[in-house]
C-alpha cells in the first residue's frame, strides 16, 4: 500500500491532511477494500519517512469518519466507503446547512478574502464596472474533508456590512441576520469537469477524478442579485437528486 502513496513536502498542506486524503481515495474507489487491515503506524510511517504522530492522526481522522475500526493486535481495518451524498435540490441552501442536514459537521478555511472592482463580475450582476463585491475562496469541508472549493462574488452595494461578519461559518446566515437581505431563490447549472493541479492537492486525488462545478446565481425577494458562486464539488463523493413532477 505505501507504494500507492505520494506525500509531498513542496506543498502548505499539511502532512497528515495529505496522508488521510489519499487514504481516504484509496477506500473510496474501492483499492483498500472492506476488511483490508492497514499497515501497523510505524511500518507505514517509515515505508513513508514521516513521524508516527502524523499517521496516528491520519487514522484519528479517519476513525472518527468512521472509515477504518480499531482492532487490537491488528491494528486497523477498514470498515468500507461511505455512501455518496445525496443533497437535495428542492429548495436554495447554503453549504452549511446542506453538511447539517446530512449529518456531518461543516467548516470553511478561507483562501482569500477581499473587496474588489472587476468588470467581468459586474456584468454578471447587471452593475457598472466601479461596482465594488466581496470576493470569497474558500475550502469547505464536512467532518474535516475537503469536499468543494468555492470563489463567490457578493454584491456590497446590497450587503455593506457582509466583510465585518464571520465567514468561516455561513455566509447565507450571515446576509440574513447582519445584512437583512436574505436569499430565496436562484438560478444554477452542475457541469462535470475535471479539477486543476491546485484542486487536485485540495482534494488530495493522486491523479485527476470527475468533478461537478456549481455555478448559482442567488436572488432576494424583490430579484436583487445579491451572489454569484463558482463551486467545484469532488464527483465521487457527490451525486444529486431531483424530484421532478409531471
Amino acid at each position: 500500500m505505501p507504494s500507492l502513496l505520494r506525500l509531498r513536502d513542496d506543498t502548505a498542506q499539511p502532512l497528515y491532511q495529505q496522508l488521510e486524503a489519499q487514504l481516504l481515495a484509496l477506500i473510496e474507489n474501492g483499492t483498500l477494500s472492506a476488511g483490508t487491515t492497514l499497515p501497523a503506524e510505524r511500518q507505514l510511517a517509515e515505508s513513508l519517512g514521516i513521524s508516527r504522530a502524523t499517521v496516528q492522526r491520519s487514522y484519528h481522522m479517519l476513525r472518527h469518519s468512521k472509515l477504518i475500526s480499531a482492532h487490537g493486535r491488528l491494528g486497523f481495518v477498514v470498515r468500507g466507503g461511505r455512501p455518496r451524498l445525496n443533497p437535495g435540490m428542492d429548495r436554495l441552501k447554503g453549504f452549511t446547512e446542506e453538511m447539517r442536514e446530512l449529518g456531518r459537521t461543516p467548516s470553511a478555511d478561507i483562501l482569500e478574502q477581499k473587496v474588489v472592482c472587476d468588470r467581468s463580475i459586474a456584468s454578471i450582476f447587471g452593475l457598472p464596472s466601479t461596482a465594488r463585491f466581496l470576493k470569497l475562496v474558500r475550502i469547505r469541508r464536512g467532518d474535516g474533508i475537503p469536499m468543494s472549493r468555492e470563489t463567490a462574488w457578493y454584491n456590497l452595494a446590497a450587503a455593506p456590512d457582509l466583510p465585518d461578519g464571520d465567514l468561516s461559518k455561513s455566509v447565507y446566515a450571515c446576509l440574513s441576520e447582519r445584512c437583512g437581505v436574505p436569499l430565496t431563490h436562484c438560478d444554477q447549472t452542475i457541469e462535470a469537469t475535471l479539477p486543476l493541479p491546485q484542486e487536485i492537492e485540495i482534494f488530495g486525488f493522486t491523479e485527476p477524478v470527475a468533478c461537478l462545478l456549481i455555478k448559482r446565481r442567488s436572488y432576494t425577494a424583490d430579484n436583487r442579485m445579491i451572489e454569484y458562486v463558482e463551486g467545484l464539488f469532488r464527483g465521487d463523493m457527490y451525486t444529486y437528486q431531483l424530484r421532478l413532477n409531471v
